[in-house]
Formats: structure tokens, sequence, C-alpha cells
């Protein structure tokens, strides 16, 4: 099969106003890829490549350095000597030492060690309690955590020997590592299929950041579900209430995308509408996507409607209107990405029975009627809302695509002409939603509207509208809801504020998305160089994944949550510039334009980015990038 690069314009900015000077034609390569066989070594090898997060060898990840002892604890610093195998640490009872990690990372611990009496090792501070212990009977002969006890992510890990009662006996341990099993689809962590390089160190680390949260969250199907007691629901477990295991299977095939590294480690179709494309041009782990897809068609419910997530849910009629919806975009990205058609005619007809029973919520107002409270956890989401009907627009307009270009389906073309009439009666009924004194759109009719006893103009909402195209006639309007998001920024970011005291990098991956569709390229790059810049740098973070949301004063504990410590650190849904960096600045204009219209109109995208910029990405032969419509708004130029 040959390959297609998707060449995001290798080119030179002279300056902040400068035009574009140079542009670098795509060049083909012979090498073949795709997505069911990823290649072994990077495609676009280069500088670029220090900002890669994925260890080079997986399998023995050594910690950096000593976070801090307590407690009786002898040459703590032989953890993390690399060479040196004839030292070793020693713990007498209530003695304890926090190794921290280059990186945020997850996997196995493993571990060479003398005589111990009781071993307990955990993952402190931000992370839910967890506790795993074995003693001298109980300790595997490999010397290995179970792989029932993924220690999932994290960028500490603490090792305590119990005390009990009048013990003296000591542990020693000579070395202490983690092998990895994230990301299980390619041997090689950096055989990275995309690439983004600029002269901003910023941008740069965060779009690699961003890749490698895709990384940590993409796993074995069958080390899924950290949630102990809703598998209980399912599987009748008998684990201990507050233990940690991750051991209930998710999917069936080699890898799946899932929400976050740590918790929930469950295909979540919300988290999907952000990680797929981001996925797609960064490591190109389809088959992970599609695994995702499968778990969620797999427990359709009668009426047509799709779980909220995928295992453990779906046994039990867990729906949400927008998720549902989300399933369906992900559908599109995937087949955008992949062209795997035969994927798609063997879904058809349950994709279509999922599409009309959004549909079929549209009522006469022309607006969506929700009927399911759940959602990314916001609150207000019910009755005729904003978000859920300018996503199911996008959703109509995607699928007449499929339905005529790709399936070209007789059945679904007889239906266009009500299609049409809803997607009319859709347009014309967001008026009622549209507060002109404000400039934005309320939450729903009522009291979460304009004027309402409780009046949101929400972020998600007015960010789909954007992007969805329903007022993609009225450009005067885009722009004006573009600015006003924009002035709602604190210097920690974009706050959420249907969701109060919250910051969610999912819901501002889709304001990214939103500015670019009005056009408003510069401030998408401000926003993203100072939320996801605050994530990688700001008290309390990795440094090197994307956070699943926090306060709006910066802090590090999410409000969804009553603890900080159930906050997950590797978060597919936040990782929006991965996708945006190179499908939305770097992204195709217009293939009609003259050339010096195409370059002024490149420059403008990416006028933050003095100096060189340049990224490119690649995807199986007959993919359908660069037609438009996946989960941002702009294309991608190929050949």
């Amino acid at each position: 099969m040959k390959m297609i690069l998707y060449d995001f314009f290798d080119y030179v900015l002279l300056g902040y106003d400068a035009l574009v000077t140079q542009v670098a034609s795509i060049v083909p390569t012979s090498n073949g890829i795709s997505h069911t066989s990823l290649p072994q070594q990077a495609l676009f090898p280069g500088p670029w490549e220090e900002y890669i997060k994925a260890p080079a060898e997986k399998s023995r990840i050594r910690p950096k350095r000593i976070f801090r002892t307590n407690g009786s604890v002898s040459d703590p610093e032989a953890l993390v000597k690399w060479q040196d195998s004839s030292t070793s640490t020693t713990l007498s009872p209530g003695g304890l030492v926090t190794l921290e990690f280059a990186e945020n990372i997850a996997g196995l611990s493993e571990f060479v060690r003398g005589a111990f009496k009781h071993l307990t090792i955990y993952i402190p501070e931000h992370r839910p309690k967890r506790k795993d212990i074995w003693s001298e009977d109980s300790l595997p002969p490999s010397n290995e955590a179970p792989d029932t006890h993924l220690d999932t992510h994290q960028k500490h890990l603490n090792i305590h020997e119990e005390k009990f009662g009048n013990d003296t006996r000591r542990i020693s341990i000579s070395s202490l590592y983690i092998n990895c099993t994230a990301f299980p689809s390619n041997p090689n962590p950096r055989a990275y299929t995309g690439y983004f390089s600029s002269s901003s160190s910023l941008l740069n680390r965060i779009w690699y950041s961003g890749a490698y949260t895709l990384q940590l969250t993409t796993i074995d199907p069958a080390e899924g579900s950290a949630l102990i007691d809703f598998n209980r629901q399912v599987n009748n477990n008998t684990s201990p209430q507050g233990s940690w295991y991750s051991n209930f299977t998710i999917g069936n095939g080699t890898a799946i995308t899932t929400d976050g590294a740590g918790r929930d480690r469950m295909a979540y179709p919300g988290d999907m509408a952000i990680a797929v494309p981001g996925i797609a041009v960064s490591t190109y782990d389809m088959v992970a996507v599609r695994t995702a897809l499968d778990s969620l068609f797999i427990r359709q419910y009668a009426d047509g409607g799709l779980p909220y997530a995928g295992p453990p849910m779906g046994y039990n009629g867990e729906f949400s209107d927008t998720y549902h919806l989300h399933t369906l975009l992900g559908v599109w990205n995937y087949i955008l990405f992949t062209n795997d058609v035969s994927w798609l005619q063997d879904h058809w007809g349950a994709y279509l029975r999922a599409f009309e029973h959004s549909l079929s919520k549209v009522d006469l107002t022309g607006l969506f009627h929700v009927t399911s409270n759940h959602d990314w956890l916001r609150p207000g989401m019910t009755g005729h809302n904003l978000e859920a009907t300018s996503l199911m627009y996008h959703v109509l307009q995607l699928t007449y695509k499929l339905a005529d270009e790709i399936i070209k389906d007789p059945y679904a073309k007889a239906q266009f002409g009500r299609w049409k009439n809803i997607g009319d009666r859709m347009e014309r009924g967001m008026e009622i939603l549209w507060c002109e004194d404000l400039g934005l759109y309320g939450d729903n009719i009522g009291r979460r509207g304009c004027g309402g006893s409780e009046e949101v103009l929400p972020q998600d909402g007015n960010s789909w509208v954007l992007i969805s195209g329903i007022i993609a006639n009225n450009t005067e309007r885009q722009l004006r809801i573009s600015q006003n998001l924009r002035e709602r920024w604190t210097k920690y970011g974009a706050p959420a504020t249907e969701f109060p005291n919250v910051i969610s990098p999912f819901a501002s991956s889709f304001e990214l998305l939103a500015h670019c569709a009005a056009g408003n390229y510069d401030a998408a790059v401000e926003l993203t160089q100072l939320m996801w810049g605050y994530m990688l740098d700001g008290e309390g973070f990795t440094n090197s994944t994307c956070v699943e949301g926090y306060r709006i004063d910066g802090d590090i504990q999410y409000p969804a949550y009553w603890s900080s410590a159930r906050n997950s650190h590797a978060h597919g849904w936040s990782t929006g510039p991965t996708m945006l960096l190179l499908t939305e600045i770097l992204g195709e204009v217009d293939r009609g334009a003259a050339p010096n219209q195409v370059a002024e109109e490149r420059e403008r995208r990416v006028r933050h980015t003095l100096g060189e910029v340049r990224g490119r990405a690649s995807t199986d032969e007959d993919a359908h990038v660069g037609e438009g419509g996946g989960a941002g708004c702009g294309d991608a130029e190929g050949e």
C-alpha cells in the first residue's frame, strides 16, 4: 500500500507580520503504512524528537530521583543508580521512600529485593489511595507486581515497610523499575507517524505532551476499568472496597483507547471526540480506536441508543444523549483517517439506528430535547439544550457525507429531504437561545437561558455552535462569539461557565476548534500557550501529560470530585492542541485559492509561531483526510 503524507506545510516565517516565503512540497515515500500495521521507526526523524516523552525502552523505566524519605531508610539513592547493583536501599519498619520518575508513566512495578516482612507499594499525592501489599509468602517469584495490580500511571511511587507490633525486621531493595504496559500496539513507543516542530519550545512541548497522554491512555483491553464497585455489577467480584485493580476486559482486541491512564480506563465517546484526531496525527494507533468503537456498538440498546461508555457500562442501560452523538462523531473520525469502509459497512445499520434515535429528539422548536442528564459531569444537561443541538446538527452533516460519498446507500439518500428539513428547522430554532445583549447563546430554554434565574452561557455549547457550522452564514456572529469567549479567560485558562469553579481542558479543546471555525486562529494559539502551558508547568502537574481538569484559581483539585486524589493526570479529552496544531493551525485552506491567497492565509494562522514552523502526519492511502468535517473545522493537505 502506498503511503500518503499529509504535509502540514513546512515553511519559514520571517517575522511576526512577515509573509510565508517558502513552502516545501509533499515528499512521497515507497514505505507502506497501514493502521493495521504500524511502522517500527519514526516516519519523520529529526531534532523535534527530543520532545517525545515516550521512553525508548518500555520494560525497564527507572526512577529519576528520590523525592523524599521518612522514617528509617538507609542509602535510598541506590534505587536511582542505573549501573551499580552492588548497593541496596534498606527500610526498617515504618520507613518510607518516595521515588520520582522523569515523566508520568504507567505499568508494573518490578524490583530486586532481599529479605523482608511486609512490603507496601502505593501511589501518593494526587492519585486515588491504593496499596499493593506483599509478604514473604505472597510475593510472586518474578519480583513483579501481579498484572491485576497495575500501577496505571504516576509521577511518584512510594515504597513503605509496614510496621506491625514490635517487629524489627528490615527489607532491602537493590533496584526498582516500571515495566510500561501502555500503548501495546507498537513495541517502539517513539515510532511516531506524525510530528510538529516550531521555534516555540512551549508549543512543541504541548504537542508532544498530548501525544504522550494519548499513548498512556491506550491500553491492553484486558487491563481495563479501575472502577471496582462498578465492575462488580457485571463480574460479581469480591474485591474489598477501596482496592485498586485493572483486570476487567473492556474490549475485544489488542489495544483500546480509553479516557484515562489511571481512571477510569474505559472507552468514553466524549473523550474520543478529542483523542481520535490526536491519535491519528501522532501515533496512528487507529486499531485502538476501532476496538473502542466496537465495544460501544456491541452493546447497542434495542431503541438504537448507545451506551454512555464501554464496559462495564452498557449492561444496565447507562445512556447520555451527547456521548451517544460523540460515538457517531467517532465513527466519522475513524473513517476519515483510515477509510476502513468494510468496517463502516458492517456497522452501517447500527449507525443509522443510532442516528435516527437522536434525530427523533429534535422537536418542533428546532432544538434537541435532552432526556438524559449524563454528559461530562457538568450540571444542567437537560431540556432543550444548546450543546446537544449543535452536536446533533454537526453529526447530521457528517451523516450526509457518509451516506452519499462513502456508503452510497439508496435508503439513506431517500431520507435526505427529511433530514434537510430537520436541519433547516434546527438552524431557525437556534435563535431561541441567542442572547443578543451578551453576544453568546444560553444553555437551555428556561432558567439556564437568556435572562433566566440561573442564566448560563456555556463554553461547550457556544464552542459547538461554531464547530458545527449551524450559523455558518452569519460570520459576524461567529466572530462575536469567539471574541466573547476569549474575554472570559483568566491567567489559568478558559473557564467552563456551565460548571462552576471549573477549568475543563475538554471543553477548552472544543473552544480551540471554535476559534478556528470563526477564523480567529490567533485566539486558538494564545489559549493553547496560556492554558496548556500552565497545565505543564503549574504546581501539582506532571510536566509531561494533560490533566483532566482543575479549579479556576489554578489549583489541581478538580471540582467534579470531592478530592484532588481522583483527578486523572493523563486524560485523552485534554489533548486538543495535538490535533489543533496540525489539522487547524497548519492545515490546508482553500485548495482552489490563488497561491498568494493561500500563503497569506497560512501565515495568518501561525502569526504567533515565529521562525520555523513545520509538521506532518501520515495515514492510509485512501483516507479521506482533506475532505473536511472532522471534529475540527480545518482540512489537511494531501495528494
